[in-house]
């Protein structure tokens, strides 16, 4: 979830770019949005001209499985926010496309026209925005950091993170005896764990590793960082990865 705030503009819409249809960041470290042409955000950006205007994003990143404090994370990226123009449109249009396919359904079209479309009967326009990085922070399961904008856009995306959600839910749903038997793997604390806790729940999977979190009546939830041996590159390697944790705790 992601939102969008601007220091003075206030957005009588709760709905206005509080969920922005789709997002992305460029090779160069910007932040792509596509947002409602008519919503606060985009009428101040359009309004500003080549103005500097300060805007800040927030992302939450919520568990996609169903577990007490399911909030991950948050992440805070600020910067200077302008519309896309010109030239420029038809390419930020097709890496979002790229990375949202089903964007034609979601105004793209509307949005790489020559200037900013000012929407159909029932519905609004669209209207492409560029966030240029200043600094952004992260605060989650791991602790909290800043990083630099060149760290930002140097930055790539976790092998696993479009499979994230559904992988944590099958392994939810299909194989919960083997992920609360990982405790075993937890040496000398898996007795204060697994005695007390009698749930386990995976609640976030990257290329290094499981984050599992026990919980029990009565009980202060416990997060376990089970790691990979080596990070995975794939599915694939996932797959051996994890049969591997499985096999350790049954031994």
């Amino acid at each position: 979830m992601g939102s969008l705030s601007i220091p003075g503009v206030e957005d009588p819409d709760p709905s206005g770019l509080s969920a922005p249809v789709c997002r992305t960041v460029t090779p160069e470290g910007d932040v792509l949005l596509l947002a409602p042409g008519d919503c606060a955000a985009a009428r101040a950006a359009a309004y500003a001209q080549d103005d500097d205007l300060a805007a800040v994003m927030e992302i939450t990143d919520v568990a996609p499985v169903s577990v007490p404090h399911r909030v991950r994370g948050r992440a805070w990226v600020a910067g200077w926010l302008t519309p896309v123009r010109n030239a420029d449109r038809a390419r930020c249009a097709a890496l979002l496309a790229e990375r949202h396919p089903v964007g034609e359904l979601l105004g793209f079209g509307e949005a790489v026209q020559p200037q900013p479309a000012p929407g159909i009967p029932g519905r609004a326009g669209w209207m492409m925005l560029r966030l240029e990085v200043g600094e952004c922070a992260v605060d989650d399961l791991w602790g909290a950091e800043s990083a630099e904008p060149e760290e930002f856009a140097a930055a790539v995306p976790d092998p696993l993170v479009g499979h994230e959600a559904e992988l944590l839910q099958h392994l939810h749903s299909a194989h919960g005896p083997q992920v609360r038997g990982l405790c075993g793997l937890l040496g000398e604390r898996s007795g204060a764990v697994c005695g007390v806790r009698d749930q386990a729940t995976p609640v976030a999977l990257d290329r290094f590793g499981l984050r599992v979190r026990f919980t029990g009546e009565g009980q202060a939830p416990f997060d376990a960082r089970f790691d990979f041996p080596e990070p995975v590159r794939d599915v694939a390697e996932l797959r051996r990865a994890m049969h591997a944790l499985f096999e350790a705790a049954e031994g």
